[in-house]
């Protein structure tokens, strides 16, 4: 599956963003997926994942109850509405998928085979 991240931008601290991330293929349904983020000099960290059916979703502590990731499979895409944003979101977000037909959701990015290119996020304070 290739996966292409988009919707990033600057932002007010306070402000809200939405990501989206179009995936090719028709099994997008099969894979569960997740959002991460890595920002300047620091290593990249889980943000949000999603099971198959969209049922079952997990948040990073550092995002709950602001970020909130979704999918639509009719349309093979992958949502993470941010609100709420601080200074500490600035990051690239990547959005990245298991592998078919795993059902387990995982927070470690090695567990995810396929990777988008990255949006950029910026939030100004």
């Amino acid at each position: 599956v290739q996966l292409q991240a988009s919707g990033g931008g600057l932002v007010q601290t306070g402000g809200s963003l939405r990501l989206s991330c179009a995936a090719s293929g028709r099994t997008f349904s099969s894979y569960v997926m997740g959002w991460f983020r890595q920002a300047p000099e620091k290593e990249r960290e889980f943000v949000a994942a999603i099971s198959w059916s969209g049922d079952a979703t997990y948040h990073a502590d550092s995002v709950k109850f602001r970020f909130t990731i979704s999918r639509d499979n009719a349309k093979n895409t992958m949502y993470l509405q941010m609100n709420s944003l601080k200074p500490e979101d600035t990051a690239v977000y990547y959005c990245a998928a298991r592998g078919s037909a795993i059902t387990v959701v995982s927070q470690h990015s090695r567990a995810y085979y396929y990777w988008g290119q990255g949006t950029k996020v910026t939030v100004s304070s």
